[in-house]
């Protein structure tokens, strides 16, 4: 029997959190094993309970969940915690800093419960939960704001030309089986190539190879609609 999805929630609204509480609770293959009205007890509350999946809002009180998600995806006592962005707007730069913290992915708070309880199971096996087209404006819209250029990031030097074919196809928006179409490959050699792209860029999931392909300029917005079906 597949165990239970273990979910921590992470709001400042009560309201909220019991409203997901609820949801999650009254669902099959899911269990919420707490509730973090601050960042700061959302990261606590990681460290303690290891859940699968973190359910994050970004605006909270003495820790936002942008630095929450940092901080839990950077320590290796939550490196198998994934974190699911949930947010009112989803062109929002609270969003992409969390994305480039390390968030698996985001939801809009009027999500369906069927996306959201979908959107957890997604992540919780290790996919990311990306909209291409809202990750392109995302990233149009808030790279370099008030930051320096970051040059290339680290590790992008030593991927082959056909890793760099395939990393544009994922911040396309192609699922594994569209990108072995695309390049006339099998699935599990794209799949030995995105293991790749993952260890050489030092990268947690797809989410993460995404914010590198479009921040590092290998892919422009224009180039990932031309290349995807969004």
């Amino acid at each position: 029997m597949t165990p239970d999805i273990r979910v921590l929630l992470a709001d400042d609204h009560p309201l909220m959190r019991e409203s997901f509480r609820a949801l999650l609770d009254a669902s099959p293959g899911f269990t919420t094993v707490g509730e973090a009205g601050t960042g700061a007890e959302a990261v606590r509350l990681a460290r303690e309970l290891r859940p699968d999946v973190v359910l994050m809002d970004v605006r909270m009180p003495e820790m936002d969940g942008i630095e929450a998600t940092r901080q839990i995806c950077a320590d290796p006592r939550t490196g198998s915690v994934r974190v699911l962005i949930l947010t009112t707007f989803d062109l929002d730069e609270y969003v992409y800093g969390a994305l480039r913290a390390g968030a698996s992915g985001f939801l809009v708070k009027d999500a369906t419960a069927t996306e959201l309880l979908n959107g957890v199971r997604l992540v919780a096996a290790g996919e990311a939960l990306l909209a291409p087209r809202a990750t392109r404006r995302l990233v149009d819209a808030f790279h370099g704001r008030g930051r320096p250029a970051s040059g290339t990031p680290r590790g992008l030097d030593a991927i082959t030309d056909r890793e760099r074919e395939v990393l544009s196809l994922i911040a396309a928006g192609l699922s594994n089986t569209e990108i072995a179409e695309h390049l006339h490959l099998g699935v599990g050699t794209v799949k030995t190539h995105i293991g790749r792209l993952l260890h050489k860029l030092a990268a947690r999931d797809r989410a993460q190879l995404v914010i590198t392909a479009y921040e590092s300029g290998l892919v422009t917005a224009r180039g990932a609609g031309e290349a995807g079906p969004w």
